[in-house]
Formats: C-alpha cells, sequence, structure tokens
C-alpha cells in the first residue's frame, strides 16, 4: 500500500536526519489522515491508493503555484523549498507521461470511443483516467482533447 511506503520512506528519512524529506512527509501523513477522518465521518474506510495519489497530485500543483509566486517576489529560497517539496512528494506518484506521450493517448482514446465533437469530452476524459491513472495532468489533457474535439 502506498500509505504504508510513505510511512516507511518517513521512518528512513529520521533515522537519517533528512530534515526536509522528514517534514514534507509528516505534511503529506497529516493530509492522508485529514482524508481518512473525513471519509469516516462520510461512512467510509479509510482512502484508497488512488485517492492518495490524488492528494499527492493536489500537493504537488500546489506547490508548483507556490514556487511561482516566490520566484516572483523574489524568494528564491522559499520557491527552492517549494521545489525540493515536489520532488520528494513524486517519490510516490507513478512517472508522469511527456507531453508527446500525452497527445499520443489522447488521439488513441479519441479513435477508440468514436469522438466527433465536444459532447463526447466526458466520455474521453473517463476513459483517460481509466487507462492512465495518476500519470496524466488531467487538465492538460482535457485542452488537447478539447482542441482535437473542436
Amino acid at each position: 500500500m502506498l500509505r504504508d511506503q510513505i510511512n516507511d520512506a518517513l521512518k528512513q528519512a529520521m533515522k537519517s536526519q533528512e530534515k526536509r524529506r522528514t517534514a514534507t512527509l509528516r505534511l503529506v501523513n497529516a493530509a492522508v489522515k485529514d482524508r481518512d477522518i473525513a471519509a469516516r465521518t462520510g461512512g467510509k474506510d479509510n482512502v484508497s491508493d488512488d485517492e492518495i495519489r490524488e492528494l499527492l497530485q493536489k500537493m504537488v500543483r500546489q506547490r508548483e503555484e507556490s514556487a511561482v509566486v516566490y520566484a516572483e517576489a523574489g524568494r528564491t529560497e522559499l520557491a527552492e523549498q517549494e521545489r525540493e517539496e515536489i520532488e520528494i512528494i513524486k517519490d510516490f506518484l507513478p512517472r508522469q507521461l511527456s507531453e508527446n506521450e500525452v497527445r499520443c493517448a489522447c488521439e488513441d482514446v479519441v479513435k477508440d470511443i468514436g469522438a466527433n465533437g465536444l459532447r463526447d469530452m466526458g466520455k474521453c476524459m473517463t476513459t483517460l483516467k481509466e487507462r492512465f491513472p495518476g500519470q496524466i495532468d488531467f487538465g492538460r489533457a482535457s485542452t488537447v482533447v478539447k482542441g482535437m474535439l473542436n
């Protein structure tokens, strides 16, 4: 389970006294526990690995945005800290597809389901999410699919 991998990595980071990695993995654990609590109040079990991956992707996006803001404000040390956290979090995510791979995947999906117009956008995105969970930035993929369907 992804949860176990994160906990093992946290223990290892603590033993090797990697402060940035320890702090980042503690933030990840706290976010996962918050999701677990929210799921339990909704009558569900703990969150799944897929939900944890979505959470990690959200954390990466947040840090990317923060790094840009810090860099624009001249706070390079904080921007670098955000980038370091991104790399630590990405260790637990599947390899992201490149722009070309995303374009090819979108083309394949559009062909496979026979999408003709924007009304098929939802079908395309659902199929992409099933075939490539956690491997694609679906915001970018939706832009590519929309361009193909126009």
